[in-house]
């Protein structure tokens, strides 16, 4: 019987042997990343965006880190990404930059197949998607816009999990600039008054956040589109 069909199956049935009838699930990719890799990939920052009673004010810092060492004192990190939405980004620059890219072609390509703009609610699950992906390590977003319902902010993890927020931050900077935030935020305040609020934000992180500073961007999004500016002084944007 050694050797036969029968010996064969039977071998099959040993403990340090796969029953032959049972489902093979395969393994599971190792997705294990290495701290110090991560590390390397973290700049520091700070976000902010408010929604009010008429869209939404987003400002970033233009400092980039890596490490100790500050590696751009210009970077631009809140780009329009949707005729009426923008992106901030904290974290892994190449992968933000990946990031934005990719919303920019999808929502490009939705206004081009339904002959209308993608909701903010839709762009929001967007972002949230390409995020589970996994294909943008290390990516923290708010992304802020305007549709018919008004303005929106929306807050997310590095792994896909989004909330909308009526403000949001992200970066390293962020609990310094909250404190501004929870203070003198409300919900009916104008474009003017949210600018002013969200300046004084980012100059109080500025001042205690290593990582964040050398100049502010500034977006102000209402239904007639998207406008970015970039200051050297915080005040003259007040």
């Amino acid at each position: 019987m050694h050797g036969s069909e029968f010996s064969q199956n039977a071998a099959r049935f040993e403990a340090d042997h796969t029953n032959p009838y049972e489902p093979e699930l395969g393994s599971l990719p190792d997705r294990s990343v290495d701290t110090s890799d991560v590390e390397e990939l973290k700049t520091g920052t700070t976000t902010i965006g408010l929604t009010t009673a008429d869209g939404v004010v987003m400002v970033t810092d233009k400092r980039a880190s890596l490490g100790n060492m500050v590696s751009s004192k210009t970077a631009q990190k809140v780009e329009e990404v949707h005729p009426s939405g923008a992106l901030t980004i904290a974290g892994s620059v190449s992968a933000a930059q990946s990031l934005i890219q990719t919303l920019e072609i999808e929502t490009n390509l939705y206004e081009t197949r339904r002959g209308e703009d993608m909701s903010m609610e839709a762009l929001s699950t967007l972002t949230s998607n390409l995020l589970r992906s996994g294909a943008f390590l290390i990516v923290v977003p708010v992304l802020g816009g305007v549709d018919d319902e008004g303005g929106h902010i929306y807050s997310y993890d590095a792994l896909g999990g989004v909330t909308e927020e009526t403000y949001s931050v992200s970066g390293s900077g962020s609990q310094f600039a909250l404190g501004v935030l929870e203070q003198d935020y409300h919900e009916d305040m104008s474009q003017d008054e949210a600018r002013d609020v969200a300046v004084r934000a980012l100059k109080s992180a500025v001042e205690r956040d290593t990582a964040s500073g050398n100049g502010m961007w500034l977006a102000e999004i209402d239904d007639e589109g998207v406008e970015i500016s970039d200051y050297e002084d915080y005040d003259e944007a007040l």
